[in-house]
């Protein structure tokens, strides 16, 4: 019966999600043809990223089904993109590193896409009848943001997780030409030593010397506070155009674009 009910469900998605549901169909296929060419090549952390990428696919679905709301077309069509753009063009076809800005779109968008749905979340509550509850529309927007940038540090917990079990590079080096460290003090104080203009850096593993020119390896600090600072920016723009929404209740379309509608079982 219940497996009845789910197809049923997942067939009227299909209806009502055409534009997406085609989108769905064509980056799976991609997905699928790039996991047999990188397992055919042995790369097996890249099949990694393409399975992650399909289970990725379908949470949008589960979230309908499960929490029975319904994902406006343009949220769906680009939550798909932004999962096809990371893991397969940035990690796999090395988009990171051949476009200079293309982390830092991605991580945008996402504290944009969370505030939307964090935001939506409660908003759907304050909407709802069988709630008595009236937040107001600056806390509905203070909740959103804050999913939003839980969501961004629970994904640079992933990246460094990755980095530290998988040996993988999620956590993106970065060069700095500055330094300043307790660590370097001799005396062992806890007084920082400044170390200004650096020209290169010489890195001794075994036998093997690697020189890196421009300056000082930081290892992934830099890229994760990026991220997080334009992870911040996105959710605030959100979160700003979703308060003069939710305050004159409807009066401007962008914003609906990407809240969630509860829909009634």
């Amino acid at each position: 019966m219940k497996r009845s009910n789910f197809k049923e469900r997942f067939l009227t998605q299909m209806k009502q999600h055409k534009k997406s549901f085609i989108l769905y169909l064509v980056l799976r296929v991609l997905v699928i043809i790039t996991m047999i060419l990188q397992l055919i090549n042995g790369n097996y952390e890249n099949v990694f990223f393409c399975f992650l990428t399909l289970i990725l696919f379908i949470i949008p679905s589960v979230i309908e089904m499960k929490l029975s709301v319904k994902l406006p077309d343009t949220l769906e069509i680009i939550i798909l993109l932004f999962i096809f753009s990371a893991e397969i063009l940035g990690e796999i076809q090395n988009f990171y590193n051949i476009f200079t800005h293309w982390d830092t779109i991605l991580h945008t968008l996402n504290g944009f896409l969370c505030a939307a749905i964090g935001f939506s979340m409660i908003d759907i509550l304050n909407r709802t009848d069988k709630f008595h509850i009236n937040l107001t529309p600056l806390f509905v927007a203070i909740v959103g943001f804050c999913f939003s940038m839980t969501i961004g540090v629970m994904w640079e917990f992933f990246e460094y997780g990755s980095d530290y079990l998988m040996k993988s590079d999620m956590q993106k080096d970065r060069l700095v030409t500055n330094v300043s460290s307790v660590y370097l003090n001799p005396d062992g104080l806890n007084t920082p030593i400044k170390i200004k203009d650096i020209d290169k850096t010489i890195i001794v593993s075994d036998e093997t010397e690697y020189t890196i020119d421009g300056g000082y390896l930081d290892i992934g600090i830099t890229d994760t506070m990026k991220d997080l600072t334009v992870n911040f920016i996105g959710a605030v723009i959100f979160c700003s155009i979703g308060y003069f929404y939710v305050k004159k209740r409807g009066e401007g379309g962008f914003a609906k674009n990407f809240l969630l509608e509860f829909v009634s079982k």
